[in-house]
């Protein structure tokens, strides 16, 4: 299953590609923001194998873990790779 994992940026640099690190419910993963250049830290955003293709409001963020959360194993089988560079880990 190929979800998009809404999260809250915790760090972003000025790097080419734009990185940063995002939140997901407690797990944390280092996210390429190139998609997304309007977001800055404490902003949401949707994640799709390790990018952050777009910005969500913290209502909709949490609606989307909720509806995640509530499916067994969902949250950590999709974060359980989403490395960008393609490596797991």
């Amino acid at each position: 299953m190929c979800l998009g994992i809404p999260g809250r940026i915790i760090e972003a640099d000025d790097s080419y590609p734009r990185m940063g690190v995002v939140d997901f419910d407690g797990v944390r993963r280092e996210v390429c923001l190139a998609y997304t250049p309007e977001a800055d830290v404490g902003d949401f955003v949707i994640v799709h194998v390790g990018f952050a293709i777009s910005t969500v409001d913290e209502e909709e963020a949490a609606r989307t873990l909720a509806v995640l959360n509530a499916i067994p194993d969902a949250l950590s089988a999709e974060l359980a790779g989403g490395d960008p560079s393609g490596s797991a880990g």
